[in-house]
C-alpha cells in the first residue's frame, strides 16, 4: 500500500526586518551632519572690533537685532532655523514687544554692520527705549585678532 506523504505546512513569519529602516537612518543621519555645517545662519553683518567681555552662559537667550550694510533690519529669536527675513523698523518694534511678554529678561543686542551710519544705530536703540521701554541695550562687536 503505498504510503500517503503528508506535506508539512510552513508557518508565516510575522516579525518585521528593522535592517533596512536602521539602514535609511544611517543615510539620512550622515547627510545631515554632511549639511548642518553648509547651513548658515544668521546674517552676514561686518561686525566693528573691540576688546569686550563675553557674554556668560547663564544669561537668557538674547535677542539679536541686525541691521546689515543695505539697512534691512532682522530679528533672530535664539537659535531660530533658517535665515530671517527682512523687516521695517516697525515690523520689527512690534515683533520684539510681542517677545518681549513672554519672556521679559532676555537682553537685547543689536548687531549693526560697521558700514551702518551710527546715527541709524542709535535711533533704533531709541525706538526701542521709547517704543518697548527697553533700557539695557548691548551693542556686538567682533574680537580683534
Amino acid at each position: 500500500m503505498p504510503q500517503l506523504v503528508r506535506r508539512q505546512r510552513r508557518r508565516l513569519n510575522a516579525e518585521i526586518n528593522v535592517v533596512p529602516y536602521i539602514d535609511v537612518m544611517l543615510v539620512l543621519l550622515v547627510i545631515f551632519m554632511i549639511t548642518a555645517p553648509l547651513i548658515t545662519a544668521g546674517i552676514q553683518v561686518d561686525l566693528p572690533t573691540a576688546e569686550a567681555e563675553p557674554m556668560s552662559p547663564e544669561q537668557s537667550t538674547p535677542f539679536i537685532v541686525s541691521i546689515n550694510s543695505d539697512g534691512q533690519y532682522y530679528l533672530e529669536i535664539g537659535s531660530s532655523a533658517g535665515r530671517p527675513e527682512p523687516l521695517s523698523r516697525e515690523e520689527l518694534l512690534d515683533t520684539v514687544l510681542t517677545e518681549l511678554e513672554t519672556s521679559p529678561e532676555s537682553p537685547i543686542l543689536i548687531n549693526g554692520d560697521k558700514s551702518v551710519p551710527y546715527g541709524d544705530v542709535v535711533e533704533l536703540m531709541d525706538q526701542l527705549r521709547q517704543v518697548a521701554g527697553i533700557e539695557n541695550v548691548g551693542l556686538m562687536t567682533q574680537q580683534p585678532n
